[in-house]
């Protein structure tokens, strides 16, 4: 097998971006995916515990660790045309990748880290863009079926930030199939944000490397491209997502966040499936949250650049950033009545 594997006692914090969590007893890096799959295979076949790691950027891990294997999928590459990528390739070398190539559809994504396989799990999206609009088909090994299939987009039951994939071990996602444009534009711009600083109307679609540029530059901004030197990149990206608030609590929730800032009308509110959905880092910042809030000791904190993002500020513990994130969760909720809720899977730890 092409892989590397580390017998004892290895601390998961060099596997995360927040850079938190415990020992593992054992990792396993499987470098190709017929690896991945052996490997997988032989350790359900021991009843192995088996926590799969890819970019660990979306990963909060206890600080007790995790009393298994670590199976890191590191399996890279994409297919002459670009549309098919290995499940361990870096996401945002394939994004650029794509758009050097000519070819339009994933710009909106830049910038996001973590693994390509990762991305339809919790349909991961940004700047109008979700994985659910580009995603033809993905290959996965069934665990319980013990054996390699493709599965349709159709299939992965995708919702705002989910999919059947996620909250699940079943499956193991070996590579991802897109449908990308050879014309050279990105998609239509559906996010206001992004049409400003492109300078263009909703619904335009300009040259993908221009769009690529302007959002990470965005996401710069937002300490949300990651740099081993600025701590406000030491974080999981967005800790919590959007809420949605069913249509008929909507009136009701608006009003008492309009007792609280003033006015219904500066709530900034989205369409959503069964209602709207708000803006977490905008309720957080309203209910007295400010960028860069201190958690415990300082060793955590809020983004200086964006509240949506807890970070590790240096010799934090899981238990530190969880101390803050329930802060924040339960703030929110009493100043609103709005329930928060984390984005991230939480490995031996919870809110």
């Amino acid at each position: 097998m092409s892989s590397v594997e580390t017998v004892g006692p290895s601390n998961l914090s060099e596997h995360t971006t927040l850079r938190l969590g415990g020992p593992a007893r054992r990792v396993v890096v499987a470098e190709t995916t017929d690896d991945l799959v052996a490997h997988v295979r032989k350790l359900d076949e021991a009843g192995e515990p088996v926590l799969l790691v890819g970019g660990g950027s979306n990963l909060v891990v206890g600080d007790a660790g995790f009393d298994g294997t670590v199976v890191r999928i590191a399996a890279t590459g994409w297919s002459d045309d670009f549309r098919t990528v290995a499940a361990g390739q870096d996401w945002d070398a394939y994004v650029g990748a794509t758009v050097e190539a000519g070819l339009g559809g994933l710009e909106c994504l830049s910038g996001i880290p973590g693994c390509a396989g990762a991305t339809p799990i919790q349909n991961v999206g940004a700047y109008g863009c979700e994985t659910s609009q580009v995603l033809e088909s993905l290959e996965l090994y069934d665990r319980r079926a013990r054996q390699v299939r493709t599965v349709s987009a159709e299939e992965l039951g995708f919702a705002y930030r989910t999919s059947v994939l996620k909250g699940t071990d079943s499956g193991v996602v070996l590579s991802v199939r897109f449908r990308l444009s050879e014309d050279g534009l990105s998609a239509p711009v559906r996010y206001a944000e992004l049409a400003r600083t492109l300078g263009v109307e909703i619904g335009a679609r300009v040259p993908a490397k221009e769009v690529r540029e302007a959002v990470l530059a965005l996401r710069r901004g937002k300490g949300m491209v990651l740099d081993p030197h600025d701590h406000d990149t030491w974080s999981a990206g967005s800790f919590f997502t959007n809420p949605i608030v069913a249509e008929d609590d909507v009136a009701d929730v608006l009003a008492r966040i309009g007792d609280v800032v003033g006015t219904e009308a500066a709530v900034p509110r989205y369409p959503a499936d069964g209602g709207i959905k708000l803006s977490a880092a905008w309720l957080i910042e309203r209910a007295g949250f400010a960028k860069g809030h201190a958690g415990p000791g300082g060793r955590v904190s809020l983004s200086t650049k964006h509240t949506l993002a807890l970070t590790n500020r240096g010799g934090a513990t899981t238990a530190d950033l969880l101390a803050l994130a329930r802060e924040v969760r339960d703030g929110v909720h009493e100043r609103f009545g709005v329930a928060l809720r984390p984005e991230p899977l939480l490995v031996n730890c919870e809110l």
